[in-house]
């Protein structure tokens, strides 16, 4: 991987963790087209990842700083209680992260996959799909809006993210349009959406520097495929990553106000076509 590669890499996975367009399901799409193989190249994954993760503190950082100081009043207030949602959202992404990673991972290996899925973009095509269905349902669904929410919401809210390991279905589509269809407001959806996430990406980033810093005989195999990363890329690619995440985070806040998201879900269905006919034309 080259500069430049890191570079749109990077710009690609910061713009697409909080856009509802799947971050994982383009990358599986730029990986195809620069001949890159996504899964060798841990450090590179677990740079933008971090970088995603700074830019949601540093959007979000007077929220993170209101919960952590309820939280630390050791009372039950509205910080502890939202910080008890958060827990609540991970269950479900923690049951699938351990028991099934995997397997998930497998289905889009290119060594395994490529003969019945095509380097997995077939099913990246049919999750983009199912995120453009998801916000189109979203959009024009009209349930009564709640206040808060709720724990039992939360962990509906946590299931979609869950679900959002398939790449090509959109974390943050999955969660902003569950949680608009559980009749979530807005303004309050899209923060936890954000927030909750944060958790998730740091223990998968740990997971996957774990694998870095202590390889089994598969991971050494993916480390010597990916050694070609340089310093310089590696900087290039976080840099890129948390500048575009910052634009994309904020921006995204202000969508899901306005409620604008059905152009994302045309643009979804766009991309899985074209993600259909890639291996035909390439």
């Amino acid at each position: 991987m080259d500069w430049f590669q890191a570079l749109i890499l990077g710009i690609v996975q910061g713009l697409t963790e909080y856009l509802p367009v799947s971050s994982s399901g383009h990358l599986t799409i730029g990986n195809y087209l620069f001949g890159i193989d996504g899964e060798a190249n841990l450090t590179f994954n677990i740079a933008v990842h971090v970088a995603t993760v700074l830019s949601t503190c540093v959007i979000l950082w007077k929220e993170i700083v209101w919960i952590f100081k309820d939280l630390f009043k050791f009372q039950w207030n509205d910080g502890t209680k939202y910080t008890v949602n958060i827990l609540i959202s991970m269950i479900p992404v923690a049951i699938v992260g351990i028991l099934f990673k995997d397997k998930v991972e497998a289905i889009f290996n290119p060594e395994t996959s490529q003969s019945t899925f095509g380097n997995g973009l077939f099913i990246v095509a049919c999750c983009l799909l199912l995120t453009a269905l998801l916000l189109t349902f979203s959009y024009f669904a009209k349930p009564r809006q709640r206040e808060q929410i709720s724990p039992w919401h939360a962990f509906v809210i946590g299931i979609a993210q869950a679900c959002a390991v398939l790449p090509g279905l959109s974390r943050s589509g999955s969660t902003i349009a569950t949680g608009l269809l559980l009749g979530n407001k807005k303004e309050k959806l899209a923060q936890f959406s954000f927030l909750m996430v944060i958790p998730p990406i740091l223990g998968e980033a740990l997971l996957d520097a774990k694998d870095l810093l202590f390889p089994d005989a598969d991971a050494c195999a993916a480390a010597a495929t990916g050694a070609g990363l340089s310093t310089g890329a590696l900087l290039v690619g976080f840099a890129a990553a948390f500048v575009s995440g910052c634009l994309a985070c904020k921006w995204m806040l202000n969508l899901v106000k306005k409620g604008k998201l059905i152009w994302f879900a045309i643009y979804c269905a766009i991309v899985a076509l074209m993600a259909m006919v890639l291996p035909y034309v390439f």
